[in-house]
């Protein structure tokens, strides 16, 4: 294999991080990462070869591994080790082995009748997490989230995009943007429909002021939004379901002392496909 496909490979594992399938995407997904962590970008880039070169190595299907469907968990996997845990020799390691998993997770996870979308990110992370936590090997870093008197509109909207990546920095969602955008006119509106919406339910319930400014209540709706974006009318409301759902499924997993990572999000796309699909069985048997 050429090191250019080889890259081009790579780089659409970053940009599928956001459902995406382009290069320049995958370059300014990157950028964004580096731009507010060098570290948090180093561990995307172990993360997405890691699990790369797993598929590579079991000879799963092909196709799949030039379109970077075995790049974007491990990039994931990743970013999200080292957000938690730093970047120390055994979060590392953890990494590598997350990463191996999250592929593995996701070509079984391909024989089944629902999209993966980023689960195979979250059990391996959650396999991961257990380990070192239950092993007591490494602490868990936590970030403590500031003191919130007012809703910031465009901080919470943009770290809404940046929070996919883990980062809560404005100007990295900017870019996360711009690289949707590059990708996908439609994405991109819909990314942005997962965020504010995502920020507008959570201010109606008055749930955490905190939360919504960092962008914890958007991230899962931008990839909601996403997965189900279409041109038609039914598209934008499966996506706005789907989006609602998720700020509720993050609220309760939160308070139930979850690391959720983006399960709310596969959790209800999920459900609003399975309820989408039965609905129109049942239409057409009573035709």
């Amino acid at each position: 294999m050429a090191i250019r496909n080889f890259a081009e490979i790579v780089l659409r594992g970053i940009s599928q991080v956001f459902l995406l399938n382009n290069v320049i995407t995958g370059i300014l997904f990157l950028a964004g990462a580096f731009y507010n962590s060098w570290l948090i970008g180093i561990g995307a880039v172990i993360g997405v070869l890691t699990g790369t070169f797993t598929a590579l190595i079991l000879k799963y299907k092909r196709d799949d591994i030039n379109n970077g469907l075995y790049g974007y968990n491990g990039a994931l996997v990743g970013l999200a080790t080292v957000y938690f845990f730093g970047f120390n020799m055994p979060s590392v390691i953890a990494l590598f082995f997350g990463a191996i998993l999250s592929s593995i997770i996701m070509n079984f996870m391909t024989k089944w009748k629902l999209p993966p979308f980023t689960a195979p990110f979250v059990i391996s992370t959650w396999i991961v997490m257990a380990i070192i936590l239950i092993l007591n090997i490494m602490p868990l870093q936590t970030a403590q989230l500031p003191n919130a008197s007012n809703l910031e509109i465009v901080p919470a909207l943009s770290r809404g995009i940046g929070q996919v990546m883990f980062q809560e920095n404005i100007i990295t969602g900017i870019i996360l943007f711009v690289g949707i955008l590059v990708s996908s006119r439609i994405s991109v509106l819909y990314a942005l429909l997962g965020t504010v919406l995502g920020v507008i339910v959570a201010f109606a319930c008055s749930f955490s002021l905190s939360m919504i400014n960092v962008g914890l209540f958007g991230f899962n709706g931008v990839l909601c939004g996403i997965a189900l974006s279409g041109k038609k009318w039914h598209h934008v409301i499966l996506a706005i379901a789907s989006i609602v759902v998720s700020v509720f499924i993050m609220f309760g997993m939160r308070r139930l002392g979850i690391i959720t990572l983006t399960a709310p999000f596969v959790i209800s796309t999920w459900l609003i496909l399975l309820l989408s699909n039965t609905r129109r069985y049942r239409l057409h048997s009573t035709m």
